[in-house]
């Protein structure tokens, strides 16, 4: 049996692989997620296949079972509820449980050990699993809250930075403890770690402004699968190392390509710290040119080559569907219409990419930030609905602008740029963008699910 459990973790591995290796195409990302899937599962199943057989206690399984049957509920429900504005939020989240869970096994385990048997290398490992998933699951909490909003930025962060490296140098008490320096039992010592460690998760994240929250998600989320293979040694378990360390490469991967995408190095994020740009009274006042719908539907109806710029005000007015409707109009009409995709765009990676293909947009028309920005003088109209940073040329032109150095759709090298706004409010970096003074910018005013609303309805009378 013990033989049949091993090869069966083997298959489960591989298919992680297989899975991650699919995700890497939008086109086959559906199917790498449900065969990442299928391996999740049959590895449970051979977890509960190999507790059976070494006779754990049977009210131990049906906890196992009961907890698995309440977690697929809420989280079917919650996934079900939430609104594409608050995925993020709940990645953030999800990713809580997991490194909550893995400090969970961390306390339990150290009851269960035999610590006058167990090697010190386990102790470790146990100790190095308590302390990630630790620092995982209250930073996550934190990153979800500043996310909502509920949680506002600190800009006073010399107090928490200075507490952040208190507890920093706290991280030396295993050693202490090891030497016999704290006479305590090394239960105790596992709670008074976690409890540190929980302190440390919040501190962490704390100080980090909320346009840097998509980077720290996605380092918290490579902090939890290492947490998840710190446990996978303690139990022996290959599935839940092989697993972890995928999810921990693939974050901290995700995590410096982020960084690169903003112009921003990893320590500056986590220090907290942002390039401070211009006062209000110090910006150039610039000349809006503001459009109307049915100017706007004429522009459109004249183009051959359209770009559409999403942004997370796409997401705000949940306007991907009618969206949709407005590409099949014009491509009907004959004329190329394509999606450019930035890097960073929305809260969190491939935030816009999930949110058009809710609309049933083709993978063939969504365009990365290079090929678009090589194609940009060929588009008649460039319309930019709900994106802001992503497109302003001050990244490129103004060495005292906060995003300066930050790779931007070079929308203004286009014909025509149409910009859809609420109001003249700034984006997530609080920075004047300066494309809305360009002679070949022009401002849709309203509400994105309204106004494409009505640029349908104007197109159909054309």
């Amino acid at each position: 049996m013990h033989a049949v459990i091993e090869v069966g973790y083997l298959i489960a591995t591989v298919s992680f692989i297989g899975g991650l290796k699919f995700m890497s195409s939008p086109k086959n990302a559906k199917s790498g997620n449900l065969l990442a899937a299928i391996g999740m599962v049959l590895a449970v199943c051979l977890t509960f296949i190999a507790a059976v057989s070494e006779t754990v206690p049977y009210l131990n399984l049906i906890i196992m079972l009961l907890a698995i049957a309440i977690g697929t509920v809420i989280g079917k429900r919650l996934s079900s509820k939430v609104e594409m504005t608050g995925m993020p939020q709940l990645v953030s989240l999800f990713n809580a449980t997991g490194g909550g869970c893995a400090m969970l096994l961390g306390l339990v385990e150290v009851n269960q050990m035999n610590l006058a048997t167990a090697l010190l290398g386990n102790k470790i490992l146990l100790m190095a699993g308590l302390v990630t998933g630790a620092i995982a699951l209250t930073g996550s909490i934190i990153a979800e809250r500043k996310l909502a909003g509920k949680v506002k930025d600190n800009r006073s962060k010399t107090v928490i930075i200075s507490a952040r490296l208190l507890l920093t140098s706290l991280m030396v008490l295993p050693v202490l403890f090891f030497i016999g320096v704290i006479p305590i039992s090394f239960p105790v010592f596992l709670y008074v770690l976690a409890v540190i460690a929980m302190t440390y998760g919040v501190l962490f994240v704390l100080p980090i402004g909320g346009a840097d929250m998509p980077v720290v998600i996605s380092l918290l989320n490579s902090i939890t699968g290492i947490a998840t293979a710190f446990a996978g040694f303690v139990y022996g378990n290959k599935a839940m190392i092989a697993g972890g360390i995928f999810v921990g490469a693939a974050g901290i991967l995700l995590t410096l390509l982020m960084c690169k995408a903003m112009n921003r190095s990893l320590m500056k994020v986590l220090a907290g710290t942002f390039k401070k740009g211009k006062n209000a009274a110090d910006e150039q006042e610039q000349d809006i040119k503001e459009i109307s719908i049915s100017e706007t539907a004429l522009a459109l109806s004249f183009a051959q080559k359209i770009a559409i710029v999403p942004g997370y005000g796409l997401a705000v007015a949940q306007a991907q569907h009618i969206c949709g409707q407005l590409q099949q109009l014009l491509e009907k009409r004959n004329a190329q219409v394509d999606y450019i995709i930035h890097p960073v765009a929305g809260r969190m990676p491939g935030h816009m990419n999930v949110l058009l293909a809710e609309a049933n947009v083709a993978y063939a028309r969504l365009k990365e930030m290079d090929e678009g920005n090589e194609n940009m003088p060929q588009y008649d109209t460039v319309l930019v609905i709900g994106a802001n940073d992503v497109v302003n040329p001050a990244a490129e032109n103004n060495p005292d602008s906060p995003v300066y150095g930050m790779p931007i759709i070079r929308a203004h090298q286009s014909k025509q740029v149409v910009v859809m706004k609420r109001s003249m409010g700034k984006g997530y970096a609080g920075v004047q963008n300066e494309l809305f003074g360009f002679d070949n910018c022009s401002i849709l005013f309203g509400d994105a699910k309204a106004s494409l609303q009505e640029l349908v309805n104007q197109l159909k009378l054309i």
